[in-house]
């Protein structure tokens, strides 16, 4: 109960203060020091759980000491504007990218492992619905409208992501892209699938546009420097591409003329 000289808008204000942070905040008068602590731990961690189903590899890989200092840097600075835990998530990753942590040195792909993470929440709670009755399953993915997997979620970065373990932390980035592909699949299952930055660039152009497969490819090449020289290879390659998405459920089909 608040201290009877205390407000209780300053009481709240003070115990909020020492949840945040136990070791720079007092412990309101006439609050239990067992009790208290009880709060301090419950609230902490239960914000540390929801980033620890999202973060299982940045977790191992900072391990113990760095990661809870982290988390505790967050927990004490970040004031949320959203109710949905769900969201806590990305407001670390958002955190740590704005703050002046640093971590270049031991761990530069840090941000974009944490993004890569990220990812598989934000595909598994996408609210977007696989609608089938718009979408003809077999048709001609050349000659048609291809149409994309509502869901996919598309990650191109300088790391080899795939690889990162406590026991591989690169120290600099690879020549070239790593691009990723995550989507959900018809059982609301999540998958990963690595792609080329040409495949990747081809998801992008179907995320905005609303053209046949042939024209889609074609349209790639063109930004091509001498792709002219290998046009039909590169046209069976981009071909070979979009069936290969459709076999994964990437692409679910072409779009039915009404």
């Amino acid at each position: 109960m608040p201290h009877e000289t205390t407000s209780l808008a300053e009481f709240q204000a003070a115990f909020a203060a020492r949840i945040r942070h136990p070791g720079l905040a007092k412990r309101p008068a006439g609050v239990n020091a067992r009790r208290m602590r009880v709060y301090e731990k419950l609230l902490f961690n239960n914000v540390e759980g929801f980033l620890l189903a999202c973060y299982p590899v940045s977790r191992a890989v900072l391990r113990q000491r760095r990661w809870g200092k982290l988390v505790r840097g967050f927990f004490y600075e970040y004031r949320s504007h959203s109710p949905l835990f769900r969201d806590i998530p990305k407001a670390f990753l958002d955190w740590l990218s704005a703050s002046a942590q640093d971590l270049d040195a031991d761990f530069p792909f840090l941000l974009e492992l944490m993004h890569y993470e990220w990812l598989e929440l934000a595909v598994s709670i996408d609210p977007a619905i696989l609608d089938m009755s718009s979408v003809e399953l077999q048709g001609d993915l050349w000659q048609g409208e291809p149409v994309l997997n509502p869901t996919a979620q598309l990650g191109c970065y300088r790391y080899p992501l795939h690889r990162i373990s406590p026991q591989f932390k690169p120290k600099s980035s690879d020549v070239g892209l790593f691009c990723y592909l995550l989507y959900r699949d018809e059982g609301h299952v999540v998958r990963f699938v690595q792609i080329t930055p040409f495949t990747a660039a081809l998801i992008e152009s179907l995320q905005s546009a609303r053209v046949t497969g042939h024209a889609l490819v074609q349209g790639l090449l063109n930004q091509i420097p001498d792709a002219h020289a290998r046009n039909e290879s590169l046209l069976l390659a981009g071909q070979a591409a979009l069936e290969d998405l459709r076999g994964k459920g990437v692409l679910l089909g072409i779009r039915r003329k009404k």
